[in-house]
């Protein structure tokens, strides 16, 4: 595909966001162009910037095999997450921002030193993360009905919308990611467990994958980025007054609420 598909691609997903979905981008990549999707993605990234949006890290996606396998990819993908996707921990999300939004629990870092090879190793990010948190993300697409090949999602931002961060943060040392058991509930009621190994086997390796990809892009990671290092479990559909909130054992928890009262 060429430049110009490329950009008829970027400026159809962008014109989405205004709440009317678009139909699976067949016509301008194939479903497994990573180059071609990425590059709709760069386009809509420095258009989102002209227009003063400042990025605060990124998320990392489709980090389960399980859901690799779906798609037909052997790879992770990854997205931007912008300073005004950030919904503050017990805060409130208004629906009219979201089209067919989706809830999924995740660990996050913040980092406290840059990443800049295109080597980094799961440890190397260990000893760069300033604290871990507990996280939903607020997965959302423009495509219609969710009926997305992974070139669909990469293009679109990696299907993302929003994000919550627990409030306080905990020092890596000594907690154990990979065990650390979860639950999402929606008004109270239990509607998606999971676990730190369904990110990559352990959500640092998720981490150094999206420290190296970005490296060799020549977008290296930064001191104050925010990750979010995949889900840990399934994704929950929401409704207009849902509470959502996750707990991640011995991480901590976070939670909002999907429209009610401003």
């Amino acid at each position: 595909m060429n430049s110009i598909s490329h950009l008829e691609a970027a400026r159809r997903l962008c014109e989405a966001y205004n709440g009317e979905t678009v139909p699976p981008l067949r016509r301008w990549l194939d479903p497994t162009d990573a180059e071609g999707a990425y590059a709709v993605q760069t386009i809509n990234t420095r258009f989102w910037e002209s227009q003063g949006r400042r990025i605060v890290g990124r998320k990392a996606g489709l980090t389960a095999e399980a859901v690799q396998k779906q798609l037909g990819v052997d790879q992770p993908d990854f997205g931007v997450l912008f300073e005004d996707m950030r919904v503050p921990d017990g805060g409130r999300l208004d629906p009219s921002r979201c089209i067919q939004p989706k809830a999924e629990a995740e660990i996050a870092f913040v980092l406290g030193r840059d990443l800049p090879s295109a080597e980094t190793s799961a440890a190397q990010v260990a000893n760069a993360v300033a604290t871990t948190h507990a996280a939903i993300e607020i997965v959302d697409s423009r495509i219609s009905d969710w009926k997305i090949t992974f070139a669909d999602t990469v293009a679109d931002n990696g299907s993302s919308a929003f994000f919550v961060l627990a409030e306080e943060g905990l020092p890596l040392t000594g907690l154990d990611l990979e065990g650390a058991e979860m639950e999402l509930r929606v008004n109270g009621e239990v509607a998606s467990r999971g676990v730190g190994s369904a990110a990559l086997g352990n959500p640092l390796n998720a981490a150094a994958w999206l420290a190296r990809t970005l490296a060799a892009r020549g977008e290296p990671l930064k001191a104050g980025d925010i990750l979010l290092a995949g889900a840990l479990g399934p994704m929950v559909t929401l409704s207009p007054g849902d509470h959502i909130e996750t707990v991640v054992g011995g991480i901590g928890a976070c939670s909002f609420t999907y429209g009610g009262a401003k």
